[in-house]
């Protein structure tokens, strides 16, 4: 057959990685985190490891210390152009994907590593979470099976929040989610002056709105970040992580009187497994598939997982 005729070219938006091609990229970005750095910052059955730090999180946290700096340089100038009083400007990243994927633990390592960076020292974290309606509005309006979907959120308030921190306002508050409680916690609140660097991590927040037919602005979320990340792995490998966590939670947290899931610590295991798949499959797993997959090809980076939680691919958006 003659070389010279080949296939279609397969066209991507995406720089694609092997794990060894990505650990690669490192160069001689420092290891700032020790072993009982990491035991402190990962979530439970989430088993990361140095070798991952090093292979996975370094590259990445020398990419985003590129980025931000370039970004920082062209908001100067952007100042310097419009005449303005020198001001600051967050740089946003966004982190999202499944529940179980393992996107706290990503988060809170990412901000640990960037915070040690010497231009980013003041890097802070929000989840989601505390912008879900209460969880009496859910039940009268009949959301609690659908929490973690676009509609249990208080859109509305996120997007102010994030607003006013791109804006550079100086101590915008952010409320607080329980997850023992399994609901906003009222009257408190987390206050965020100026970051160099805010994480923002949550299922839905690379999900579009839909635009108005009259042409005005219409922000989402995704809006206001400068960057993006989404955690991917495939549905069977999901569902046994998140079904772990909830056997393991029996043990812990499940057994505090004040937890919303204190009914299921002492059910038997065969009786718990049958209700974590239950709730996997009818709330998260339609969740993944109706709002949150169709939203990795809107991330400038997705990682994805394999079984034994190791990022094995690594795709980054072209510029």
């Amino acid at each position: 057959m003659d070389e010279r005729v080949k296939g279609p070219a397969v066209l991507s938006p995406y720089h694609h990685f092997t794990r060894s091609e990505w650990a690669a990229l490192r160069a001689d970005t420092p290891l700032t985190l020790t072993l009982d750095d990491l035991s402190k910052l990962r979530s439970i059955d989430d088993p990361i490891s140095l070798e991952e730090v090093i292979a996975i999180y370094l590259p990445l946290s020398r990419l985003l210390a590129l980025y931000v700096a370039a970004t920082q340089g062209l908001f100067k100038a952007t100042q310097r152009f419009l005449g303005a009083e020198d001001g600051k400007m967050p740089y946003i990243v966004g982190v999202a994907g499944s529940v179980a994927a393992g996107k706290s633990t990503l988060a809170r390592v990412m901000r640990a590593l960037l915070s040690r960076w010497p231009n980013t020292p003041k890097v802070e974290l929000v989840t989601t979470d505390g912008f879900l309606y209460p969880n009496a509005v859910l039940e009268a309006e009949g959301l609690m099976d659908k929490k973690g979907f676009p509609e249990s959120y208080d859109g509305a308030s996120l997007l102010r929040f994030l607003s006013d921190v791109k804006a550079g306002t100086r101590n915008v508050h952010a409320p607080v989610y329980s997850h023992l409680t399994y609901d906003v916690v009222p009257e408190e609140h987390v206050t965020f002056d100026r970051p160099d660097i805010l994480i923002v991590e949550g299922l839905n927040v690379l999900l579009p709105g839909r635009p108005p037919k009259d042409g005005r602005a219409a922000p989402f979320v995704s809006d206001f970040f400068d960057f993006s990340i989404y955690l991917h792995a495939n549905d069977d490998e999901l569902e046994r992580w998140y079904v772990a966590r909830f056997m393991r939670l029996r043990q812990t947290a499940f057994r505090d009187p004040r937890s919303y899931f204190r009914k299921y610590a002492d059910l038997s295991d065969a009786d718990a497994e049958a209700i974590a798949r239950d709730i996997w499959r009818k709330i998260n797993l339609r969740n993944l598939h109706e709002n949150i997959l169709p939203t990795r090809a809107r991330a400038n980076l997705v990682l994805t997982k394999g079984a034994s939680h190791l990022i094995e691919e690594v795709e980054l958006r072209k510029l």
